[in-house]
Order: C-alpha cells, then structure tokens, then sequence
C-alpha cells in the first residue's frame, strides 16, 4: 500500500490562525529588532532572514507589508504606517511566518502630541485635511433636492455636480466645501458628516473655518444626534452658525423641545468678530453632562446648563455627529435676499477635532 502524503498547512478559523503540527519549524531574524514610527506615518524596512521562504502580514488595518510573501530566505519587505491624529500612542505587530515559526516584531507609533489639546482632555478624533484630495472613509455626503430643509435653494450632491464641478474637495491643507451653479442653472453645495454612525457623547469640539463671502450663503458647523427620531425633541447643537446678509456675526445655539427659536438668550447668542469671512477663526463647544459652552477663540459666547427637568430641556445625553455645510437662501439664509453673483462662494475648513476626558 502506498501512503499518501499531505502537505501541512495552517488555516485561519473564526479569525484565529491555527497552525497543523505537521510543519516543520523554520527560523526568522529581523533588522530591525522593532519599529517605530511618528504620527505622520510612512514608510519603514524590515531586513528579514529566514531558513526558507516566508510570509509577511499584519493584523490591523493601518498598517501594510510589502510584499506579503517572498520565495527568497532574504529580502526586504516595506511596512507602511498610517498617519494618525490621536495624542495616544498605539502598537501592533509584523509577523513574519516561516514554516511554522511566527516571528512578531513590534511596531509603535508615537501619538500627535503637536496638537493642543484642552486641559483634561484627549485627543480622540480629528482630520487635519492634510492628506490627499477628497475626504476619507469618517465622511459621508448627504444627498438632497433643493428645498429639502428651510426653503434652501443648493441640491446637495457627493462631491461633485453632475457636470463634473467639485463641491468638497482636499486642497492646500484645508477642506473646501464650495457653493456654485452649475451649467444646468441648478445651485449645488457640500454637507458632509463625520462618524455618522458612532459620533461622540460629550467632549470638546472645534473647528477652525474660514466663513464664505456673499449675500445669501448660511455657512454652519453643528450637531445632529446618531440616533435621530424627531425635531427638536432629539436636540441639535448649533456650534456655529453664519449668514452673508450679516458678514462676520457668527451664531452658536442648541434646540430642543423647551427652547427652540424663541430667541432668548438661554438659547443662544452672536458676536460679530470682524474677521470671520477673511480669516481663520476657531469654533468650539465644550459639552458634558452638565453644561454646553460656547467659544470663539477661547472666548466664551453661550452657556446652556442642564437644567435637570428632563429630556425637553436637555436631550443631550446621546453621541452626536459632526456636520459641516454651506446652504443657499432659505428661510434665514436669504432671509435679505440673495445674491447670486457672490457664486461661487467657498468654505474652508483647517481642522476638525474631537477631545473627550480620559
């Protein structure tokens, strides 16, 4: 009888790799012995040596080795870092597999402590626009026809018009959300979210933007909750808000049952800071549990206290997202009329951050 002979393998099974005693252990050495990287990321080498061919992977997502697999016993394999925002440094490993020798070599990357971040806080999110062309997988368009919301005049589409014109774009460090008419007499604009699905409950939340120029724009930077049933029993939390009928007076406001467009100064509160429409400015909120503050560069424009009666007063107790959009006309945004020769009109953005309390 003539044996038959099978080749040991190692199979991945429910996300486990487990190896068939049958193979033969190999030996691996590396130079270096680990790696680290800045919060930029990049690329790095790995000078391997092994007794036969080897495989090389790693298990998460921000990091990837090429080649993955080498018929040589040497060679050099490239591991490419993501850029990260966070201030928390992180770790993983390379494996190196040969035979059934699995050879782990250590990878940190050292967090972004560049950024300044609040007192008592971390850094848990951000996007400084610094990397390619168009928004990452944190964003998502909203789709919509005209007259959608508030009367507004703009259609918003995913990224681009249907003749091809941007409406967001990556460009000079900055995100640009851009406001125009296309060839087919329509106005089109951007509204991006960041982590619609998750968001964030409570922290510090800014942005740094450079308002539009034009009578009829209603540039905004604010919050909707992740699990919206109805408005304004859910809340909504205005960071932000500008028209071009009154340049440079800048908004911060949150809605809910109790207080929602009565005006009251509970509810609501503007500054005109001279400047917004040709400079950088930063706009932030500070929300816990108790209080939502309001700032303009360190300055504080809004305090709304939980007033502990219940949801109609203070439905924020739930993650929120982050909304970025430039809306046209409408019920305040073109409340003096609107000017169309300001189009096209841009909104830029430098950065967008989330702190929350370690």
């Amino acid at each position: 009888m003539i044996p038959i002979l099978f080749a040991a393998v190692a199979c991945s099974c429910g996300g486990k790799e487990t190896i068939d005693p049958g193979i033969a252990a190999g030996t691996v050495s590396t130079s270096p012995q680990s790696l680290t990287i800045g919060p930029d990321g990049g690329s790095l080498t790995l000078d391997v040596t092994a007794s036969d061919s080897f495989q090389a992977y790693c298990n998460d997502d921000w990091v990837a080795v090429e080649p993955g697999y080498s018929k040589e016993s040497s060679a050099t394999v490239t591991v490419k870092v993501d850029a990260m925002a966070t201030a928390r440094d992180r770790s993983t490993e390379v494996v190196i597999k040969c035979g059934s020798t699995r050879h782990k070599v250590p990878l940190t990357q050292t967090g972004n402590n560049s950024i300044p971040t609040p007192e008592g806080y971390t850094l848990v999110w951000s996007d400084e626009f610094e990397k390619g062309s168009t928004l990452g997988s944190d964003w998502t368009h909203e789709i919509k026809a005209d007259h959608w919301v508030n009367n507004e005049l703009q259609n918003y589409v995913n990224h681009q018009t249907p003749s091809g014109k941007l409406v967001t774009e990556v460009e000079d460090g900055c995100l640009k959300i851009h406001c125009l008419k296309d060839s087919d007499g329509k106005i089109y604009s951007g509204r991006v979210y960041a982590k619609k699905s998750t968001g964030w409950k409570y922290g510090w939340i800014e942005a740094s933007i450079k308002l539009p120029v034009g009578k009829g724009s209603w540039p905004a930077f604010w919050m909707m909750p992740v699990n919206f049933t109805k408005w304004p029993d859910d809340g909504e939390i205005d960071i932000m808000e500008e028209v071009g009928a009154v340049p440079n007076e800048v908004v911060s406001t949150i809605h809910c049952n109790k207080y929602n467009n009565k005006g009251t100064n509970i509810e609501s509160a503007r500054r005109n800071i001279g400047t917004a429409e040709s400079e950088f400015h930063v706009y932030a909120c500070e929300w816990t549990a108790q209080w939502m503050k309001f700032y303009v560069d360190g300055k504080m424009l809004l305090q709304y206290n939980n007033d502990g009666t219940g949801k109609d007063a203070w439905p924020f107790d739930a993650p929120f997202y982050v909304i970025l959009n430039v809306a046209w006309g409408g019920d305040w945004g073109g409340f003096k009329g609107i000017d169309e020769s300001a189009l096209p009109l841009t909104m830029e953005v430098e950065y967008v951050r989330v702190f929350q309390k370690s």
